[in-house]
């Protein structure tokens, strides 16, 4: 494909490589680290497997939603489109900037930094306090530094992004790969928990039980309440795990026939990994007990199963199984963020020279401006002074955004319904079963675990809006009067990606 500054690209992604980006972007490290904070939250088993049937529930109803808008408006950038279609520019810039800043590049230095603290399991040299340019001080509460986990992280960055800028045939290899060993690895290793580790005396002990209920909302509230509260910020945990299933929709105009596939892909993706997730935490609560769960070193509730089962190997398993896991995961991260990134200079809201395709016709320039800043994230690091210990800038931020995240999810969800009021005469391929009641559940639940959160975790909570803000006045500084004049191209390229009627 020649080299121009169009963001899209051949159509070079079927149902199986559209699936296994869903399903590799979700799974992660998180499935293996969420559960212990999320024990701590609820207290009981029967709490925790709730929240995360309340997670998978709403998983599947935001999938579902997005189907439709996908199959209607097959472009790269996708939750980015649906938000400049349905809504105006402001929304959609409020949202890939930030992606940009932390919701993306965040995400995939956190994954990046599980897989380098994994590989120090495997390989000692690699740890946190093994500097190679010690802590640097910039002001009082920041630093810059590059330990062997920061040096490690980094260098997965660039070869994946050097991988991906390369052609998309290279991507998905990468990705189907890595997808299909973690899943099958996944599968194999919940299998042993449901089945060998077994532990009969800590089932009953976890499940005779299983209402205990520990919660933020304080002793003296109603039990419902109670039970509301600390059931919504567990979800901070599981949302997380199961987060980036979206990101498949930044690539829709690199897959074949999006009309069918993208709404398959979202569902067969989410469904399969949700059902993993069930299945990992059942697996949890059959070996350990609760206490064990809610107490184990650095949240490690995998590998803490894996040791139960087999003490001799279980860390090195379970670091192998997350080596391959988070690899997969950032692949699938760094493919499909730069699409948006793309999108937006096309719009004339992003970086000019981002919106071309090099001579693999991929937006090389976006997957190196995004590998750029998530390295700068990557090096520097908070600054505890009375403690004199670091900490992670971007871990930080990615504490501050989740609620920045489900603002979104929720927007762009309820966009199927105003499109349908907008444009009632677009051609839909695919509509949201259950419409409108399956929407309307996401919004309405993922709303109240949004206010929740704002209430019982405010400190984390409110930055993320605190972000969206900064970005607002940014757009009303900077690109509120700017030239619309691309609108008509892009009317017209929307035209263009839709079925015929």
């Amino acid at each position: 494909m020649r080299n121009g500054d169009e963001a899209s690209s051949e159509k070079r992604l079927g149902l199986l490589d559209a699936t296994m980006i869903v399903a590799g972007s979700m799974v992660g490290s998180g499935i293996f680290l969420v559960t212990a904070q999320m024990a701590r939250d609820v207290s009981g088993a029967g709490w925790l497997m709730l929240a995360w049937g309340i997670t998978t529930a709403l998983t599947l109803a935001a999938a579902l939603s997005y189907g439709e808008l996908a199959a209607m408006m097959p472009l790269a950038g996708g939750q980015y489109v649906f938000l400049r279609e349905a809504y105006s520019r402001f929304w959609a810039f409020l949202y890939g900037w930030t992606l940009f800043f932390i919701m993306q590049t965040g995400l995939i230095d956190a994954v990046t930094i599980g897989f380098a603290r994994y590989l120090g399991v495997l390989w000692p040299a690699v740890a946190e306090d093994h500097y190679l340019v010690a802590p640097i001080a910039l002001g009082k509460h920041y630093a810059l530094s590059l330990s062997t986990t920061q040096l490690t992280a980094l260098l997965l960055i660039v070869v994946l992004s050097w991988v991906n800028a390369r052609g998309v045939d290279y991507g998905k290899l990468v990705q189907n790969v890595f997808t299909l060993a973690k899943l099958g690895a996944l599968v194999v290793v919940i299998a042993f928990g449901l089945l060998v580790g077994c532990n009969h005396a800590v089932i009953h002990a976890n499940y005779v039980h299983a209402w205990q209920l520990s919660s933020p909302a304080g002793a003296g509230a109603p039990l419902w309440w109670k039970a509301l509260v600390a059931v919504c910020v567990a979800q901070v945990g599981s949302l997380f795990a199961a987060d980036a299933w979206n990101n498949v929709t930044f690539v829709a105009g690199e897959i074949r026939r999006p009309q069918r596939n993208l709404p398959l892909a979202l569902l067969l993706g989410t469904g399969g990994v949700m059902l993993i997730y069930i299945g990992a935490n059942l697996a949890y609560t059959f070996v350990l007990p609760m206490q064990a769960i809610q107490s184990v070193p650095a949240d490690r509730v995998g590998a803490a199963m894996l040791n139960a089962i087999y003490p001799r190997y279980g860390s090195t398993i379970m670091a192998v199984l997350i080596l391959v896991a988070a690899a997969g995961c950032v692949n699938g991260i760094i493919l499909s963020g730069s699409r948006t990134f793309a999108t937006m200079a096309r719009d004339g809201l992003f970086l000019e020279s981002a919106a071309k395709l090099n001579r693999a016709g991929v937006p090389g320039v976006a997957l190196w401006v995004q590998a750029a800043w998530a390295v700068l994230l990557l090096l520097v690091r908070t600054h505890d002074p009375v403690r004199n210990t670091y900490g992670n800038l971007y871990s930080n931020l990615l504490d501050y955004v989740i609620s920045a995240a489900l603002f979104f999810y929720v927007l762009t969800v309820a966009a199927v319904w105003r499109l349908r009021r907008k444009r009632p005469e677009a051609e839909r391929p695919y509509k949201t079963w259950g419409y409108p009641l399956v929407p309307g559940v996401y919004c309405v639940f993922a709303g109240l675990i949004l206010l929740v959160l704002c209430w019982y975790r405010a400190a984390t909570a409110l930055p993320g809006f605190g972000l969206i803000a900064c970005c607002a006045v940014v757009y009303f500084l900077l690109y509120r009067r700017a030239s619309s004049s691309g609108t008509r191209e892009r009317r017209a390229e929307l035209q263009q990606a839709l079925p015929p009627a």
